[in-house]
């Protein structure tokens, strides 16, 4: 979205600061024990709260108010009853609304209880590249050239991205052009960031796949090679300099 007068500037930044709030509690609501449902529809009455609807519903009917992934899922994990988190689970939730008439989007990986299967570091350097990777956003800036340096921070780790999952343009809509922020370098895009529009720049690392795939619910999404998927993801404005990071809120790298 180009952000062309101070009120559309004012509406991102009320939609990004319901989002990253609600991404922020629910990562401090969830327990050991508890099922993924009971998280979702916590942050669905936060979202209520704030007057806003849930973009993935709202926009695709998505069976859930937020996207829970555990573990071995990549993205887009429908919250169940049946899912109980457990010692060590890998857990992303993604929190994306509406809120009058504009959009915004974040996410975020991280381990609940004692890091039993050794994935701290996976969470580490997914939210690290993040960081990295906006801080080297500004208009000018090619897209590619965004997707080369995720790519090569994660292989510095010892770790893989996943090629088919991307940031996006959002703001009056879920997702806008540029459509495909990549976790790596395509040589042939020559588009570049432009001063003063809103994206979501996500990372997606993963310990041994490199493409996600969906399975028979059209929804959930893992790996091709299995192993484990972190995803942080964050709507920030462009501008010539450093980005403003919207949805700071969410305290990511707190």
């Amino acid at each position: 979205m180009s952000i062309t007068k101070e009120s559309d500037l004012e509406g991102m930044k009320s939609v990004s600061e319901v989002v990253g709030t609600t991404l922020k509690l629910m990562r401090e609501y969830a327990k050991i024990g508890m099922s993924t449902k009971e998280l979702d529809e916590y942050g669905g009455e936060i979202l209520k709260g704030f007057g806003a609807k849930s973009a993935p519903y709202e926009t695709y009917g998505f069976p859930g108010y937020t996207c829970i992934s555990v573990n071995e899922v990549a993205a887009h994990g429908i919250p169940s009853k049946h899912k109980i988190l457990k010692e060590g689970d890998l857990i992303n939730i993604d929190v994306s609304a509406e809120l009058n008439g504009f959009w915004s989007d974040n996410g975020g990986s991280f381990i609940i209880g004692k890091d039993i299967n050794k994935l701290q570091p996976l969470v580490d350097a997914s939210k690290n590249i993040l960081r990295k990777a906006i801080g080297n956003i500004k208009g000018g800036v090619k897209i590619a050239d965004i997707g080369g340096l995720i790519e090569t921070e994660a292989k510095k780790h010892g770790f893989k991205v996943i090629k088919n999952l991307a940031g996006h343009g959002v703001g009056r809509s879920l997702h806008e052009k540029p459509e495909d922020i990549l976790n790596y370098r395509v040589r042939s895009n020559r588009e570049r960031f432009k001063k003063n529009t809103t994206v979501a720049i996500e990372t997606f690392i993963s310990t041994s796949s490199n493409i996600a795939v969906e399975l028979q619910d059209g929804w959930t999404l893992v790996g091709n090679k299995g192993g484990y998927v972190t995803q942080h993801e964050q709507t920030i404005l462009v501008t010539d300099d450093a980005p403003v990071i919207l949805t700071k809120s969410n305290q990511l790298w707190s």
